[in-house]
């Protein structure tokens, strides 16, 4: 839920009693697609920043923490990934990353609503610039509907998901997550939006999650980083593979690559999947 007061503040509120804001200049885009509401803002401290349904999806200031620990992360891990399916994605976070890797050979990107693509494109050219790169195909159709159908075969899976309400809801079923195994490749990766552990209604998500993912997946981890907008700043997400570990990787080998980042390192990348002992309790007992 968000308001906006009449001084200019917008607030989201992460439970009933606590709540996030931003001081806004200018109020961009209101309006709505055939899924949700689709607002864009002029901030003072963030920058640009938009939200469906009043959730905060991303601001010019901070996402490039998401994006780089949902894409470096995995394509550390396997270099070698030629082919990439990112389901969501719509402000093109996730495709500029992944298109810094020259061995990246296709990206095929599944957003439900063209609108929020193309509203995007036209706000967040940073994010969304790099959306006509010739390896990338556009899908504006139901994620969970594209992977059960698909005859593809991916090295890489980004869940790039809204929380699991309204149309993010089908891309956190355990059926989904067995569809994703099964259009992955045998050293594939699955990166999915995780939640939060901190607050009782996202951590009861974060379970959820948890337990159907590694049900599915013999390698289901989960790994960290810290997100100023995102509710209590505290954000995950999970690794899945048939066989694979998150950290075991080559390090000397992804830093050669000369890829310049703001957040993501190598180090970070052998922490933060060192989590904090409330959340891997949470976590085991989701999974037992």
């Amino acid at each position: 839920m968000a308001e906006i007061l009449n001084d200019g503040w917008f607030f989201e509120y992460f439970t009933d009693n606590a709540k996030f804001g931003i001081k806004i200049k200018e109020h961009l885009v209101n309006t709505e697609s055939e899924f949700q509401k689709i607002d864009f803002y002029e901030s003072y401290e963030y920058g640009r920043f938009f939200t469906l349904d009043g959730f905060i999806m991303l601001t010019e200031r901070d996402e490039f923490i998401y994006h780089e620990m949902l894409v470096h992360v995995p394509m550390a891990v396997r270099p070698q990934t030629k082919r990439v399916l990112i389901i969501g994605g719509g402000d093109g976070g996730a495709v500029r990353e992944l298109v810094r890797y020259i061995g990246v050979e296709h990206i095929d990107m599944v957003e439900i609503d063209r609108k929020v693509v193309d509203l995007c494109r036209e706000y967040l050219p940073l994010t969304a610039g790099k959306l006509d790169d010739p390896r990338v195909r556009l899908f504006f159709e139901d994620g969970a509907a594209f992977v059960k159908n698909t005859t593809e075969r991916y090295d890489l899976i980004l869940v790039d998901s809204t929380d699991p309400i309204g149309v993010g809801e089908g891309l956190f079923s355990e059926e989904f997550y067995r569809d994703c195994y099964a259009a992955l490749s045998e050293e594939g990766i699955l990166i999915n939006q995780h939640e939060s552990p901190y607050y009782e209604g996202d951590a009861i998500e974060m379970e959820r999650a948890h337990k159907k993912l590694s049900a599915v997946f013999p390698v289901c981890r989960v790994y960290q980083f810290h997100m100023p907008t995102y509710a209590s700043g505290h954000w995950l997400f999970g690794f899945a593979s048939k066989g694979v570990q998150p950290t075991a990787f080559d390090a000397q080998a992804w830093n050669a690559l000369g890829i310049r980042t703001k957040y993501y390192n190598t180090e970070l990348h052998k922490g933060c999947f060192a989590l904090p002992t409330y959340v891997r309790e949470r976590l085991e007992k989701a999974k037992g």
